[in-house]
């Protein structure tokens, strides 16, 4: 299936210059999202999975049930959306096409996951690959974090990238493969 034919865009949206790619038209086409969903669990090869809200959830959370491997969806949302106990949120300053921003991820949904040896071994999915600045400024956070866990302390790892779409002329593929290996199910060259 050719992923690029279900989504719409939206040219100088949310301002000038930035073509706005909307994923949500999987939700309209059972056939396309379940085919996503089992194309996304096949590249997956980590338990642990973190996703920036919303549109990520929409396709991070079926895993927990696609597969037996995802054991646990780690969220990343904008302020304010998470609860949390003293020190367990982390902020991280990220760099979008349209600006900066801060998200936010907790520690103990890293430690809800499952480790592997001495490491929490992540695999991070969005829903587009345009600058690079989300993920790499989330990977590149999470790779400094330690997670106790029933009093060991373990390091955290982001392993890969998966994203729906991918726009490969506009972010730097040295920073972000110097982290791990990237993945899309659709790529949008520049015109």
């Amino acid at each position: 299936m050719n992923y690029l034919d279900i989504i719409n865009h939206y040219p100088d949206f949310p301002k000038k210059g930035i073509d706005f790619i909307d994923i949500l038209p999987f939700l309209h086409e059972k056939e396309a999202f379940n085919e996503l969903v089992n194309d996304i669990a096949a590249h997956t090869h980590y338990p642990n999975v973190a996703t920036v809200e919303a549109r990520g959830f929409l396709f991070a959370a079926p895993l927990l049930v696609n597969t037996e491997l995802v054991r646990n969806v780690i969220p990343i949302r904008k302020k304010g959306k998470l609860p949390f106990s003293e020190g367990d949120l982390h902020s991280v300053q990220i760099e979008k096409e349209y600006g900066s921003d801060n998200v936010f991820y907790r520690l103990s949904d890293i430690a809800a996951g499952v480790p592997e040896g001495d490491t929490f071994n992540i695999t991070f999915f969005d829903d587009i690959l345009a600058t690079g600045g989300t993920a790499c400024g989330i990977a590149e956070s999470l790779n400094r974090e330690v997670v106790c866990l029933d009093g060991k302390e373990y390091k955290v790892k982001v392993k890969e990238f998966l994203f729906l779409v991918e726009f490969p002329d506009l972010y730097d593929h040295e920073r972000i493969n110097a982290i791990a290996p990237v993945h899309s199910f659709a790529q949008i060259n520049g015109e």
